[in-house]
């Protein structure tokens, strides 16, 4: 099958302990997600976090310093960019309270689909390449030996 043509400057690369997992961003789908995104991958701010909520047959969580699912970035939190995209295997949304407008740097990736969530979570992304890495991250809320993303890097900004 071959690789659909991705913009380098919205294509994520989450280097995992288990390989490369590709993204492709959705700048149409979320502008200002895919935004803070670039710029909080830029700042180097993803590097080392771990995977602190991993549901089998759901999803894994990431994107916050501290590990325990209460932190984010000192960026300002991002108004729902909510779609009509549908949550799917490989459906990368934005992890939020209650409050449909407190997105900030977490993120979800997902196991499988997940309707429940359709119109509900802001989508700004898709695993293109990878997945089945995404798949051997240790499970737990929070794990007992953690997944960590090694490092995340902005396609654009990495060297041919």
């Amino acid at each position: 099958m071959a690789q659909p043509t991705l913009d380098p400057e919205n294509t994520l690369y989450l280097d995992l302990e288990q390989g490369r997992v590709v993204i492709q961003l959705r700048p149409d789908l979320a502008p200002n997600h895919v935004a803070q995104v670039q710029k909080l991958v830029r700042a180097g701010f993803y590097d080392g976090i771990i995977f602190h909520r991993v549901i089998p047959g759901f999803m894994a969580q990431t994107g916050d310093p501290t590990g325990t699912g209460m932190g984010g970035s000192n960026e300002p939190n991002l108004n729902a960019e909510f779609t009509n995209e549908p949550f799917v295997r490989g459906t990368v949304g934005a992890a939020r309270t209650q409050n449909p407008n407190s997105a900030n740097s977490q993120f979800f990736i997902m196991f499988a689909e997940g309707s429940f969530l359709n119109g509900q979570y802001t989508v700004w992304g898709q695993v293109v390449e990878g997945m089945e890495f995404v798949d051997q991250i240790p499970p737990g809320e929070p794990p007992r030996a953690p997944g960590r993303i090694v490092r995340a890097q902005i396609a654009a900004d990495v060297p041919a």
